[in-house]
C-alpha cells in the first residue's frame, strides 16, 4: 500500500535545557510522513504560509514524500514554541499560532484519493472527516489530543466510527474515557469504532488493544541515554508503524499479530527522532540503521 498522511506542518522553536532551536520544521504531518517514508511510498497533505522555509520542503521530498497535496498560502505557517525542562517530560508550551489552519479546509490531488492507506494526524476532527470524504482508504489510522476531546467532541466521535485504527496519547485517553486505568480506557475506546487502539505512555512504551478476548500487547520504549528533543516522537511512532503496515499487509487488513511488529519500527523510529532536534535525526538514516536498532529492541524486550 501507498501511505497518505494528512497533519500540521509547522515551523516550531524548541529550548531545552542544553539548547534553543528556532524556525525547526515541525507539525504531526512532517514527521509521520518522513517516518512513514522509510517503508513505503508517502504522500503529505497539509497547509504552509509564505513564511514556511523551502529548505524544509525541500528536506521532505529528499526522503521521498511527496509534497503535491501542501497547500501555500499567503498568510504565515502554523507556528508552536515550546520548553522542555530538565527530565525532558515535562513541557512548557509558550505559543501557538494557527495562523493558515484557522480557516484550512483539506483539498487532495486526484492522484492522492486511491491512497490505500490514511494517516490522519493530529489535526481538528472536521479536517480528518474532510480528508476522508475525499478517499476511500483500505485501512485508516488516527490520532487525536485533548484540545479536540474538549473542543469537537462530536466530531471526534464521528471521526472514530470511520477509522481501524486509533492512536492516542496516555492521558487523552484517560480524559476521553473519564478513567484513571488505561485498560479499562483502551477497552472503552474500541467501543467507539476502531478495531485497535494503541495508548502510547511516552518513555514506557505502548499498549494495544484488540477487539478478541486476550488481544491485549504491551512494549517498552527504546532505551536512550541522551534526548536531544522529544517533539514530534509520537507523530514518528505513528508514522513508522502505518509504514510498516502499509509496506507489509499485502493490500489486506492488518492483524493484531501485523500491528504489534509495526509498533516496534514505529518505537525505533521514535527513538531516532529524540535524538536530534526535528526530523534531523531521521534525515541520515538508512535501512541498516533501522534494522540494527530494531534487532537491539528485541534482543531488549524478549525473554
Amino acid at each position: 500500500m501507498n501511505v497518505l498522511v494528512a497533519g500540521t506542518v509547522a515551523i516550531d522553536d524548541v529550548k531545552t535545557p542544553k539548547a534553543n532551536r528556532t524556525d525547526l520544521m515541525g507539525g504531526s504531518g512532517a514527521y509521520a510522513a518522513m517516518a512513514a517514508s522509510f517503508f513505503a511510498p508517502t504522500r503529505l497533505v497539509g497547509i504552509v504560509g509564505k513564511d514556511f522555509p523551502a529548505a524544509h520542503l525541500e528536506t521532505l521530498r529528499t526522503r521521498g514524500v511527496c509534497t503535491d497535496g501542501i497547500e501555500h498560502s499567503a498568510g504565515d505557517s502554523f507556528r508552536w514554541s515550546g520548553e522542555y525542562h530538565e527530565n525532558m517530560d515535562n513541557r512548557t508550551t509558550h505559543s501557538v499560532a494557527i495562523n493558515v489552519l484557522e480557516a484550512y479546509e483539506p483539498k487532495l490531488p486526484e492522484t492522492y484519493r486511491s491512497s490505500e492507506m490514511v494517516v490522519l494526524g493530529n489535526m481538528s476532527p472536521r479536517n480528518q472527516l474532510d480528508v476522508l470524504g475525499q478517499c476511500e482508504p483500505r485501512y485508516a489510522i488516527a490520532d487525536t489530543m485533548d484540545i479536540w476531546i474538549q473542543a469537537e467532541r462530536k466530531e471526534l466521535l464521528e471521526m472514530l466510527g470511520r477509522i481501524d485504527l486509533l492512536v492516542i496519547n496516555e492521558s487523552e485517553a484517560k480524559l476521553f474515557m473519564e478513567t484513571t486505568n488505561l485498560v479499562k480506557a483502551g477497552r472503552a475506546l474500541l467501543g467507539l469504532g476502531p478495531d485497535n487502539v494503541i495508548i502510547k505512555t511516552g518513555e514506557h512504551g505502548a499498549l494495544l488493544f484488540g477487539r478478541g478476548e486476550h488481544d491485549f500487547y504491551r512494549t517498552g520504549a527504546y532505551p536512550l541515554e541522551h534526548v536531544e528533543d522529544p517533539t514530534g516522537a509520537g507523530d514518528c511512532f505513528l508514522g513508522g508503524l502505518a509504514g510498516h503496515l502499509a509496506a507489509e499487509s499485502g493490500g489486506g487488513k492488518p492483524d493484531f499479530t501485523a500491528i504489534k511488529h509495526a509498533i516496534a519500527r514505529g518505537t525505533v523510529l521514535a527513538s531516532f527522532n529524540c535524538e536530534s532536534f526535528s526530523v534531523e535525526g531521521l534525515v541520515p538514516l538508512t535501512e541498516g540503521h533501522i534494522a540494527d536498532r530494531l534487532q537491539l529492541l528485541h534482543r531488549y524486550t524478549q525473554l
